[in-house]
């Protein structure tokens, strides 16, 4: 049954275990912006005083993703993968290489509870490759596989070349997405305006597998984090009465609204 988990610090997730595998086996700490003596939140990446841990929604879905992070982007503090993994308790974390592969992940992929889709747009994809939707459940109303949505969170031109690179993904359709509007992540640029970060793509998925409302918690988180993010890297305090928390208040109680039972 979906539910919302109440507003309190949760369990480390599966991305932030991997940032935590990371670190441990890094030979030189990272570096985010603002200094090496920046102190952030282990749950948010946040500066201790704009910590929204409090804050954070997670939904229960039929629908789960699996981020494959190219490049340092477990570590990046402005990392929106992160934020699928809050909101959403199936999410699975897995750190690209070219020569190998984490058995896990291959486990996951092949485990038949799941249906794997690709998210990500290339030309170069075979037309019978390419579907617009997850698949409906089966013949009467049977729930069939749950749809795992496979995104591939790295910089444009890594995600690009781990597309190409990743022969065991060849084997899944991928899902074609068409964003009706521009991105509206102000933390870094993407080359043009319809290029969405990870967090609004992972929305956009939950909205085609018949999960809109927590797709609008996750945008919603989205935008609280950005708006929490902004004010540390301006100096100001964060404000917990403005439009993004208001839109997140309001996505809970509409999550919540249309949970049976």
């Amino acid at each position: 049954m979906p539910e919302v988990a109440a507003a309190v610090p949760a369990a480390p997730h599966a991305l932030a275990r991997l940032r935590s595998a990371r670190l441990a086996h890094s030979s030189k700490p990272f570096l985010a912006r603002g200094g090496p003596k920046g102190e952030r939140c282990p749950g948010c990446r946040l500066r201790p005083s704009h910590c929204l841990c409090a804050l954070r929604p997670q939904a229960g879905t039929r629908a789960g993703f699996c981020l494959l992070m190219g490049g340092d982007e477990p570590l990046k503090p402005s990392n929106t993968g992160w934020l699928v993994a809050d909101v959403v308790a199936d999410s699975f974390a897995f750190g690209w290489a070219r020569t190998t592969v984490d058995p896990a992940l291959l486990a996951l992929l092949a485990d038949p509870q799941w249906q794997p889709y690709l998210v990500f747009p290339d030309a170069s994809v075979a037309p019978e490759r390419v579907v617009h939707a997850p698949a409906a459940p089966g013949a009467g109303g049977a729930p069939g596989p749950r749809s795992l949505f496979i995104l591939l969170d790295a910089t444009w031109t890594q995600a690009h070349r781990m597309f190409r690179r990743s022969p065991y993904l060849d084997r899944f359709p991928v899902l074609a997405l068409q964003p009706e509007q521009a991105s509206r992540y102000r933390l870094r640029r993407a080359p043009r305006d319809d290029q969405l970060c990870t967090a609004e793509v992972a929305a956009l998925c939950l909205a085609l597998a018949g999960e809109a409302p927590a797709g609008a918690l996750l945008e919603a988180w989205l935008d609280v984090f950005s708006a929490h993010y902004l004010a540390a890297r301006n100096q100001r305090p964060a404000d917990p009465a403005d439009a993004a928390h208001q839109r997140l208040a309001q996505a809970r109680r509409d999550f919540s609204a249309q949970t049976p039972g």
